[in-house]
């Protein structure tokens, strides 16, 4: 609250903020420079000085920030200030489809904005980025409860993930760990962009997740945040006990804002439906996990800003169990017996980055520039292979070492009443070193040095105001330098050679490829909003595979072709009142593949390099039927083949259908929330996932790996919130509130003894958050 001293000067100003149909309770309301909060009832008052303009702002959770001018008082004054739901808004901003600040009515692709208020709903049941990212996603694969996001992928190919646009993906050994690169609780927003995008080039062909961090939503100089939570499994209590502190600073001091957090949490041991701890190998139960943010911004003018972020992530798991493998001829689940594990803890041991941004928007011509320099470096743990190194065990490390710096420009060409057009171009310059060597110093994948120099341009116009064109083109310059190496030799089971050990020559590889996009959306009518749009993606195939499982002896002779995707995608979106739906419809196809294969004589996996077409749609729909309920529901499917004979067709009897690494089962989600008050909600989450069958057991009687069938699951989850004043809120969740038991869809296509593992149980999270 502020303070103001009441003299003949002054008058005082009174209200009420409300929406349609109530009050808006603690609704945070700044007159000029004060600032002061509403009470339970949605009533303020504050003392103004009598011979000035008011510029009046009213914001609160859930609601679109209001502005309202007044002219110089000359009486105490009452006014009522209407908020409305930001529901029903179109105000959101997504940065990462075209990098910059757009909204995503004049995005002509498939977007998804996962909010800070989402976000708050879904940390208060299970703060796990892979989780939150495929309830929420239509299109995003599901997750596997799981240190690692294999399979988890957006329309059946990798996507590249990026925090504020720096890049946590590494396509030349993809380790798919990169979802899990930031705790949540320091996000302001997540940005998913669907299908090939050549705006950011490689890695994305799938499309891109950008976790785009907090800024300071305060004048004061001084504000926090302080989030306790408790969750413990609710079928058996015992060592199941885990917590989650997170504490944060933020504030503005004249021309400087800064955001510091700190978040640490354990979970205790996982359970299953019926009490048992869920198979070991990579669960996220027995996990710690810690994040150090911070952010610090300078604007000297209103047309400048600089900025510096550092993240700092870690989450390993400590377990007490070892793993006793499942039998996939039986259906026994993997689970685990106490004792200590093999190896050293695996997880995301370090993930460290820096980043450091300068915008200005008054350069020649108009011309806005960002300019940033980053640097990234992390180092993943994965299990232990049982006998398969010489005869023997081995735990292998992901190393990788990002340095990079990019320049974007924007410059508007014509702006009339009815053409807007602009033009956005600019250079990426990437460095990225990478390998996969075992902890014990043996070399499996040789370390991988490559520089990837991108120019790009990319036109916007809007035309009589509705019609929104772009188009562009990148130039993607990749060179790969990959030291000598001696491949391990590769044992099976019983300890024959697989493939033998042998000297390899490295050397040089280079990509050289240009990327087109264009894209047309019509914005007249809200109620029907059409686009249509074509994009290119790339990304260098996954060269590590190739390299550790090599049966030649030069890099030369390995197919490390980069693959080019070309992405079709035609869909709509209305709006009518309360109801918001969207539909999409895409088609993606690749002369080459990157299909990760089983083969049983070997044990191994490989890469096969066929032609790929992959295909889907999704529907997703919102309707505020009042202030107290709003249901929710989207549903997506994607399916995919490969041409094996390569002649152009998909439906030979040879032709293969993508395995379950790529292509998800299709997935339903649904959502009601329920505010009988407006202290109060309730939230009920629901993920359905179908079923796939797509392939024939083998002669052993099973399914090969990657190729499983998916059986069809449901899982519901509880949250309910009481604000109990206007700084502290109670949450309680429920995972799987109807204790489901279940295999996750990872393991159950995945097909590996040690990853048949059952879904968590039933489980609640406790929370208290308290402001100041």
């Amino acid at each position: 609250m502020l303070s103001s001293i009441a003299n003949s000067q002054n008058v005082k100003l009174r209200g009420f903020v409300k929406d349609s149909l109530s009050p808006v309770p603690y609704a945070t309301i700044q007159v000029n420079q004060l600032k002061t909060s509403g009470d339970a009832k949605g009533r303020f008052e504050v003392f103004v000085p009598a011979s000035q303009n008011l510029q009046i702002k009213a914001s609160a959770t859930g609601y679109e920030t209001l502005s309202v001018t007044l002219s110089p008082l000359t009486k105490d004054t009452v006014i009522t200030l209407m908020l409305k739901r930001s529901d029903l808004a179109l105000g959101e901003v997504i940065i990462s489809a075209t990098r910059k600040p757009e909204s995503p009515k004049n995005i002509v692709s498939s977007v998804s904005i996962v909010s800070k208020k989402k976000l708050e709903t879904e940390i208060a049941v299970n703060p796990d980025l892979t989780s939150i990212l495929a309830n929420q996603v239509p299109g995003f694969a599901p997750s596997a409860q799981s240190g690692s996001n294999v399979g988890q992928n957006l329309r059946g190919r990798p996507m590249l993930v990026m925090i504020d646009g720096v890049s946590q993906s590494s396509p030349l050994r993809n380790a798919e760990v990169d979802l899990r690169s930031i705790d949540p609780s320091v996000l302001q927003q997540i940005e998913v962009v669907k299908g090939a995008t050549a705006i950011y080039g490689n890695g994305s062909a799938g499309g891109l997740v950008n976790y785009v961090t907090l800024v300071p939503d305060t004048a004061k100089a001084f504000a926090g945040k302080t989030d306790i939570f408790l969750n413990s499994s609710l079928i058996k209590l015992r060592n199941s006990v885990g917590g989650r502190l997170s504490q944060m600073f933020y504030g503005k001091v004249n021309k400087f804002d800064y955001v510091v957090s700190g978040v640490a949490e354990q979970t205790g041991e996982y359970k299953d439906a019926k009490g048992d701890v869920v198979g070991p190998n990579y669960s996220l139960g027995e996990t710690d996990t810690y994040n150090a943010f911070a952010k610090i911004g300078f604007e000297p003018t209103k047309y400048q800003r600089l900025q510096l972020v550092y993240n700092y992530y870690s989450s390993l798991q400590n377990s007490n169990f070892t793993l006793v493998n499942g039998n996939l001829a039986t259906g026994q689940k993997a689970t685990g017996v106490l004792g200590k594990p093999l190896g050293i803890p695996t997880g995301a041991k370090y993930n460290h980055n820096v980043h450091l941004s300068y915008k200005v928007d008054s350069l020649f011509l108009k011309t806005s520039l960002t300019a940033d320099a980053y640097y990234e470096k992390r180092e993943d743990v994965f299990y232990v292979s049982l006998g398969r190194f010489d005869g023997g065990d081995g735990q292998s490390l992901a190393h990788n070492d990002k340095k990079g710096i990019r320049l974007f420009l924007q410059t508007p060409l014509v702006k009339t009443n009815s053409i807007n057009a602009n033009l956005s171009y600019g250079l990426d310059v990437l460095k990225d070193k990478t390998s996969q060597p075992l902890v014990d110093g043996r070399v499996w994948v040789p370390t991988m040095d490559m520089t990837n120099l991108a120019p790009f341009a990319q036109a916007d116009v809007t035309l009589v105001r509705d019609l929104v064109l772009k188009t562009g083109f990148r130039l993607e310059r990749v060179n790969i330098d990959v030291d000598d190496y001696r491949t391990l030799r590769i044992t099976n089971a019983s300890g024959a050679t697989v493939t033998p050990s042998f000297d390899v020559t490295g050397g040089a590889l280079k990509y050289n490829t240009g990327l087109f996009n264009a894209g047309l959306k019509y914005n007249r009518c809200e109620l029907f909003s059409p686009y249509v749009s074509f994009s290119q993606g790339f990304s260098v195939m996954d060269i590590g595979l190739a390299l550790r499982d090599t049966k030649v002896n030069s890099i030369d002779k390995i197919n490390t072709d980069a693959v080019k995707v070309n992405n079709y995608e035609a869909g709509f979106e209305s709006r009518y009142k309360g109801l918001n739906f969207s539909a999409s419809a895409y088609r993606s196809t690749s002369k080459l593949g990157i299909e990760v294969v089983y083969d049983p004589a070997t044990g191994l996996f490989n890469t096969a390099r066929s032609p790929e077409k992959i295909y889907g749609f999704e529907l997703a729909a919102s309707y505020v039927l009042n202030r107290e309920l709003t249901i929710a529901g989207s549903y997506s499917y994607t399916e995919g083949k490969r041409d094996v004979n390569g002649n152009g067709k998909y439906n030979d009897p040879e032709d293969a259908y993508l395995n379950g690494r790529r292509i998800s089962a299709p997935k339903i989600t649904g959502s009601v929330t329920y505010s009988p008050l407006q202290v109060m909600d309730f939230t009920l989450n629901y993920t359905g996932i179908g079923s796939r069958d797509r392939f024939a057991k083998n002669n052993t009687g099973i399914y090969n790996g990657n190729e499983g069938a998916v059986k069809a699951y449901n899982l519901f989850n509880l949250i309910a919130g009481l604000r109990v004043n206007k700084s502290t809120r109670v949450s309680l969740g429920i995972e799987n509130l109807f204790n489901a038991y279940y295999f996750p869809a990872r393991a159950q296509w995945f097909m590996q003894p040690g990853f048949f593992s059952t879904g968590r149980g039933r489980a609640v999270n406790f929370g208290i958050s308290v402001k100041y």
